[in-house]
């Protein structure tokens, strides 16, 4: 319970850091001048919930019996519902055949890249402490 609420706060965080940002983006380097606050609530509960939900799906990694493929599909599949259903909803992706297709070249590559990150990174934290272990041992 303690590691769901940890990453809750860390995963609404990063969704509010997300927001803030992009706000930032879109009035520093575009043509907006004034921000629709019905647009934008929508827009930060939407960027809130997509932190939550990406931060607290790692637990899935966590099943120790799955093996990774299994564990990565099933993060895979509960990242990837969530994220378009909330997409629709917000209006990040046209509800349409042709928003779908467009969004899921967007989507796949982002998710690989970014579990291709924290694998390397985890591979590499593994080899860190497995050479502890080793000189330790000697």
């Amino acid at each position: 319970m303690k590691t769901l609420l940890f990453r809750s706060f860390v995963g609404i965080c990063f969704g509010a850091l997300v927001m803030v940002l992009t706000c930032f983006g879109v009035i520093g380097f575009g043509e907006i001048t004034a921000l629709d606050s019905e647009m934008f609530v929508k827009n930060a509960i939407g960027c809130l919930l997509c932190g939550w939900f990406f931060s607290t799906a790692t637990i899935l990694f966590e099943i120790e019996k799955w093996s990774l493929l299994f564990q990565t599909t099933m993060h895979f599949l509960t990242v990837s519902i969530l994220y378009f259903l909330l997409s629709f909803f917000v209006g990040w992706i046209s509800f349409s055949m042709k928003g779908l297709v467009i969004g899921i070249l967007i989507f796949i590559p982002f998710y690989v890249t970014i579990w291709t990150i924290f694998y390397l990174y985890f591979r590499f934290q593994m080899k860190i402490l497995n050479d502890g272990l080793d000189k330790r041992r000697n």
